[in-house]
């Protein structure tokens, strides 16, 4: 069989990543320390600076921005684990299928694929969440309607390399289902390109959320999400540009450092990308 690395070296891409996460992970804490309510209205705060009863200020309601920032940040990161999860699931497990069976399976299922990126993704998932409805669940829906895509094609090509392997072949010789084959040969060997594709769509998710949420069809008020605080300051920024600067830096840095993450993963692990086209 392939030779399989999985464990992450502390390299200077590592460190530079956990870096990034340094800023999102002291928000959790804070937060959890201080103990405030990111809903409490309280009109007496309104765009109050920092001070020790809220380190970060208040918005435009005299809520904590440090609990709704932590909210915010706790929201992306649940969202985007539970996306790339669901999108992952029935990504592989199509893939799979399209590459050993081949024929009008492969065909069928590919050709979906081809239909969903057919269309911009954003902007697919902007009209499946105003179809469906501004929630947390749906925007989850949506996102895993083009996530999918991306880990079907990836394994489908996995498999299609290593479906005629000498190992493969004397395990289905001997009577092995491709139940068996999926999870004794073929997920363990594909397993590296497919974890390299979970980092870098965990980042796209986190930037749909925040999309989807900034253009008013992903999370709603009072619910906080890093999109609708940065949409809320826009209107502030003159008066009170903190209120756009601390969930943009948020979700500048969580990206950043998950696809450095991504990176250093790909790298360590001898990943090579397709090329465009």
């Amino acid at each position: 069989m392939p030779e399989r690395r999985f464990p992450l070296r502390l390299t200077p891409p590592v460190w530079l990543a956990l870096g990034c996460f340094a800023l999102p992970l002291l928000v959790l804490v804070a937060a959890a320390l201080h103990g405030q309510d990111g809903h409490r209205v309280n009109l007496d705060a309104v765009l109050a600076g920092a001070s020790s009863v809220h380190p970060l200020g208040c918005d435009d309601l005299g809520r904590d921005v440090l609990a709704r920032l932590a909210e915010a940040i706790r929201l992306s990161l649940g969202v985007g684990i539970g996306v790339i999860t669901l999108a992952g699931a029935i990504g592989i497990t199509l893939g799979i299928a399209a590459g050993w069976y081949g024929g009008w399976v492969d065909a069928l299922l590919m050709r979906a694929a081809d239909i969903v990126l057919s269309f911009p993704g954003i902007l697919l998932a902007i009209a499946m969440a105003a179809m469906l409805g501004p929630s947390v669940e749906n925007i989850v829906y949506a996102l895993v309607a083009v996530g999918w895509v991306g880990f079907a094609r990836l394994a489908r090509g996995q498999v299609l390399s290593l479906k005629h392997a000498p190992f493969i072949e004397a395990s289905f010789a001997a009577g092995s289902g491709l139940g068996y084959q999926a999870t004794r040969h073929l997920l363990p060997n594909i397993a590296a390109p497919l974890l390299v594709e979970a980092s870098f769509g965990l980042a796209a998710v986190i930037i749909g959320e925040a999309g989807l949420s900034f253009l008013g069809v992903g999370v709603q008020p009072p619910a906080a999400s890093l999109g609708t605080m940065i949409r809320e300051g826009t209107n502030l920024m003159l008066v009170a540009p903190a209120q756009v600067v601390w969930p943009g830096l948020v979700l500048f840095l969580l990206v950043m450092g998950v696809n450095i993450l991504g990176d250093a993963l790909r790298d360590r692990l001898d990943v090579k990308r397709e090329p465009a086209g």
